[in-house]
């Protein structure tokens, strides 16, 4: 955890699915960096980068104006060499040659995993920061992106309502969120959704079709179903052509958010945490830390090991669950 040799000089690196808000981490880190007298280089297109030795060396004025932009300026890949002790051995090579000794390493599960092993197989130092729409990192209250992509789908999810409610529709809106339900959830409760499925609660169509029964009785001629592209019940077209069947009269049509949740400018939210996680990573690196990542938890700056970050889960809150219930009468 912690490792006393004084880091001279940090890569940094973004890694995994992109998130708003990457460039303001990105940011940070150059400038924390060049603040405390630290060389610092950005490697470009992830581990795969590291691997072919895609390097810029980055001032306090190669990250003027990107604060405010989606995606990331360094790039990102997911990397099948770097998961080979060859491709790990080369990027090593890279890191000795350019004499980086701390990497900071911007993505989720995948791009920690990967920081892991690299740094207990050559010693490097390595940090991580939560960059990932989907929220499931634990050891931080918030991962980097997940605010904007939850008001992009709030946003969308609301121009669909008012097609619904014009219509009398039945509109299944699914959104990412892949191995965890935050999007889902907290975007659904947010728009007023009828009902909200995700993968940490076990639903059923019966449930589902009894909503819909108790929508009727109550004279709702239109509902929003939001639906974690990780449902395990069934996928979205399935769940919608099975209430179909059960309501036939129902004019039910089906979107798909998909990628736009990944894009756009971060939110002011984003932006604050990017900031406050990237100085955080560098200031960890400082104080000899290694092999964690820099997450916030009650708005304080804390360091959790990775290998906690990727073997646990964040929880779903139970009373948004039952919140997202008594509200959708």
């Amino acid at each position: 955890m912690t490792n006393n040799s004084r880091v001279k000089k940090i890569g940094v690196l973004t890694s995994g699915g992109d998130a708003p808000g990457m460039n303001a981490a990105i940011r940070s880190v150059v400038r924390t960096a060049i603040y405390h007298d630290l060389e610092v280089v950005g490697i470009r297109g992830g581990y795969n980068g590291l691997i072919e030795g895609h390097f810029t060396k980055m001032g306090p004025r190669s990250v003027s104006n990107i604060i405010n932009l989606g995606g990331t300026i360094l790039k990102s890949a997911r990397s099948s060499e770097f998961r080979t002790k060859e491709g790990r051995a080369k990027a090593f090579e890279h890191c000795q040659a350019q004499g980086i000794d701390a990497l900071v390493c911007i993505g989720g599960d995948g791009t920690f995993t990967g920081a892991q092993i690299f740094s207990e197989e050559h010693g490097v130092k390595v940090i991580g920061v939560p960059g990932t729409i989907d929220n499931d990192i634990f050891g931080t209250d918030n991962t980097i992106g997940y605010d904007t992509a939850l008001n992009t789908a709030m946003e969308a999810i609301d121009k669909i309502r008012d097609t619904a409610t014009s219509h009398s529709r039945i509109f299944f809106i699914e959104v990412m969120g892949r191995d965890a339900g935050f999007i889902a959830l907290n975007s659904g409760i947010a728009t007023g959704a009828i009902d909200i499925l995700i993968p940490e609660h076990n639903d059923s169509m019966e449930e589902l079709f009894t909503t819909f029964r108790k929508a009727q009785k109550r004279g709702k001629n239109s509902s929003i179903v939001v639906v974690a592209e990780g449902e395990t019940l069934a996928s979205t077209y399935e769940l919608a052509k099975k209430t179909k069947v059960e309501f036939p009269e129902a004019d039910i049509r089906v979107t798909i958010l998909g990628h736009i949740q990944r894009g756009g400018a971060p939110s002011c939210a984003d932006r604050v945490l990017a900031s406050r996680l990237g100085f955080g990573a560098v200031t960890g690196l400082m104080k000899g830390l290694t092999n964690v990542m820099a997450g916030i938890r009650s708005n304080q700056l804390v360091y959790t090991p990775i290998e906690d970050a990727i073997s646990k889960n964040n929880e779903i809150n139970q009373d948004l669950l039952q919140i997202s219930e008594i509200l959708a009468l």
